[in-house]
């Protein structure tokens, strides 16, 4: 601009250039039912409303505890030929009732314990709802849960460990393929699922699941014995009291409770005793919220690219079935179904790990491993809103060049990060965009900028294409 009149002009002159973002890869979504659901401050209903959290307590704050469990226990006192109390045995015996179908609670707290960060919360119902028809069509329970979701554009993984406690595999494929479907259409997530283990086989489970977009989910067995110990059920009144060897004249006993709530007010030394013994015994939990706590961490400390695999699982005890390395190539690849499952083993020395990192997908070439398909999502998602910029921009060379050259920075580097294979980056990506190379003269005149990106994933010489598309202004 040239001035009219001496003075001192000043011109900003902008020396940043465009570049491509990472975006978030690794911020969950859980779905499942929770004792409340109330929003700290003024208590309104967070029923079936998505809600980020940051920490286990704050969890706790608006979705409360976990289901009490109800027990049944036995005291035994035996008496010598004296009439003397020879040996007071406060818990013989002690047996947990039906376990609760509600996995929620001790999931997040795996989730926690994994390194697990920043992630939403959905509570599709309490504790006095039936789980058990929790996939219905009507857009209640779990089915509804994850539905709600696709407005959402921040979360990238989709958990519901309570759906094992559905009826019926079927209902849990219901859920599932509903998560998978909508990973598709996103495009920016991806779902973990828990092994239905109610006397289901590998091939039912597996079929429930069908058969389409199989790429966007990964799936683990067995269940986890944590470290975490049952709430108890104060309602509890399955308490026998056994008196052995006692003279007539002996009248002890705790007929006078009713349950385990009276128990501790009269006799709170035994009850002291019985809550100990609870101690004991310890929660069983579908694996999916330690994996996706792996998934936070792993993709935190090296890179979405890393295999969320070969890791210590914390808090947990042992697997509640042993896996020997013939049964993990079944679990890992099948002839019939093609659906891979990763598997959870105890290694003398070292631990419980996830030792696998299969998508389920194990029959496809190119998205058979959870780094490659989420790596390329990773890009895709990235490289998408980057550019955005390009809407209502000239269809043209000039635009083309740029969007060429900050792709090619942003992939350059993952390439020195180790994400992508090859000694130089012609043999780890390129990127094509113009005419001949990714559009046509059609697509030029119609408005659309196509962008085609190879990645080595794996090996140089293999390539998984990506294409993003934009509708421009016509020139």
């Amino acid at each position: 601009m040239q001035s009219k009149k001496p003075g001192v002009y000043v011109h900003e002159i902008s020396t940043l250039r465009l570049s491509v973002a990472g975006v978030e890869t690794a911020i969950p979504a859980f779905v499942g039912y929770t004792e409340k659901a109330e929003r700290v401050g003024d208590g309104a209903s967070l029923h079936m409303q998505p809600m980020r959290i940051t920490s286990f307590r704050e969890f706790r704050e608006m979705y409360g505890g976990p289901k009490p469990e109800r027990f049944s226990f036995t005291i035994t006192d035996t008496y010598n030929s004296r009439g003397e109390l020879s040996n007071r045995q406060f818990v013989s015996k002690i047996q947990l009732d039906v376990p609760s179908h509600y996995k929620f609670f001790n999931s997040l707290q795996l989730y926690f314990s994994n390194g697990g960060g920043p992630c939403y919360i959905v509570s599709v119902g309490g504790y006095q709802d039936d789980i058990m028809q929790g996939s219905t069509e009507d857009g209640t329970g779990l089915l509804g849960g994850v539905r709600v979701l696709e407005q959402l554009k921040e979360p990238t993984l989709l958990v519901f460990p309570d759906a094992v406690s559905l009826n019926t595999v079927k209902e849990y494929g219901a859920v599932a393929k509903e998560a998978l479907a909508q990973c598709k259409r996103c495009r920016n997530r991806f779902t973990i699922l828990d092994k239905y283990d109610k006397q289901t086989n590998l091939s039912q489970f597996r079929q429930s699941l069908g058969s389409h977009y199989l790429e966007y989910g990964a799936a683990y067995y067995p269940f986890l014995r944590s470290t975490f110990n049952f709430e108890v059920d104060k309602s509890s009144d399955d308490i026998r009291h056994i008196i052995k060897g006692a003279p007539p004249e002996i009248a002890v006993d705790y007929g006078d409770v009713r349950d385990m709530s009276e128990m501790e007010v009269k006799h709170p030394q035994i009850f002291r005793s019985l809550l100990a013994t609870t101690r004991k015994e310890y929660v069983v939990v579908p694996p999916s919220g330690a994996v996706a706590g792996i998934f936070v961490k792993v993709d935190r400390n090296r890179g979405v690219w890393k295999a969320p695999a070969n890791i210590i699982i914390s808090a947990v005890l042992e697997p509640i079935a042993p896996i020997t390395g013939v049964m993990q190539a079944h679990l890992n690849v099948d002839a019939a179904e093609g659906k891979s499952i990763n598997a959870i083993r105890s290694f003398h020395g070292r631990g419980t790990l996830v030792w696998g990192a299969r998508t389920l997908a194990g029959n496809d070439n190119e998205w058979r491993y959870i780094p490659v398909r989420r790596l390329a999502m990773y890009i895709e998602e990235s490289v998408r809103k980057a550019t955005q910029f390009v809407v209502n921009e000239p269809n043209n060379t000039r635009v083309w060049l740029r969007v060429r050259i900050m792709i090619e920075q942003f992939l350059a580097e993952l390439w020195h990060a180790g994400a992508l294979a090859g000694t130089a980056q012609s043999d780890a990506f390129f990127v094509r965009v113009g005419l001949g190379e990714s559009m046509s003269t059609q697509d030029v005149d119609q408005g659309r900028l196509i962008i085609e990106i190879g990645i080595a994933a794996v090996r140089p010489s293999e390539f998984s294409i990506i294409r993003v598309s934009h509708q421009l202004g016509k020139n």
